[in-house]
């Protein structure tokens, strides 16, 4: 730029009035990140808001999934996701994300398998359950996003379809995992997820809570994170 055009645009700048600070727009506010919350399991379970449940309305296609995954990008959805971060052993990722090869542990039955096609992924807090829990309220953009929710890494998990179907929509209160040493990882995980979506329990799940977090599972800790 020549020293005529500097001038020239000196010139004008000089025109333009200053604006007061006071007349400035305020910055947009940031919404802080959620805190993560650590604490014992009899803490946690007393977090969790006691109320009726009711199913009136609910039906599976409520909840949209599984969707086109965390990585939107890799061709995978949300269930192919799951299975390869759960790998013990990786699986090798084909066209279209086919899996093959790879090897899981389902921790409800301590069972291994081989086979990605033999394993469900289950909601540890299950559909329905999170329906009678609060989830009928939300908008279907929520629904989905529980339902594919990877933000957590005890939300989904890949076990045994046998397990799955034998758990079904149960609460605590009506199904538990057959291994013993899975007890209590599943009471955290459930509570976790509880606490993660703001879901409630009924009075007959809550008591069931309290009895493991109060005897066998008084060292467990709870991590969540609130879902936003």
């Amino acid at each position: 730029m020549n020293r005529r055009m500097i001038a020239l645009a000196l010139g004008t700048a000089a025109l333009v009035p200053a604006v007061p600070a006071h007349a400035l727009p305020m910055p947009t506010a940031v919404r802080a990140a959620p805190v993560a919350e650590v604490t014992t399991l009899a803490d946690a379970v007393g977090l969790v808001e006691v109320t009726e449940e009711a199913r009136t309305g609910y039906t599976r296609s409520s909840f949209r999934h599984w969707n086109a995954g965390e990585n939107t990008t890799d061709g995978c959805n949300t269930r192919n996701e799951v299975l390869i971060a759960e790998a013990v052993v990786a699986p090798t990722v084909e066209a279209g994300c086919k899996l093959t090869g790879g090897t899981w542990r389902s921790y409800y039955d301590g069972q291994e398998v081989t086979s990605a096609g033999s394993l469900d992924i289950d909601h540890m807090v299950p559909l329905a359950e999170a329906w009678d829990s609060g989830a009928s309220a939300w908008t279907a953009a929520r629904r989905e996003a529980y339902a594919n929710d990877q933000g957590s890494d005890v939300s989904l998990v890949g076990v045994t379809a046998r397990s799955n179907r034998q758990k079904s929509d149960q609460d605590p209160a009506d199904w538990m995992p057959p291994s013993p040493d899975a007890q209590c990882r599943y009471i955290g995980e459930w509570v976790s997820t509880k606490l993660r979506w703001q879901l409630t329990a009924d009075d007959r799940e809550l008591e069931a809570l309290k009895v493991y977090a109060d005897g066998p599972c008084e060292d467990t800790i709870v991590r969540y994170t609130p879902a936003v």
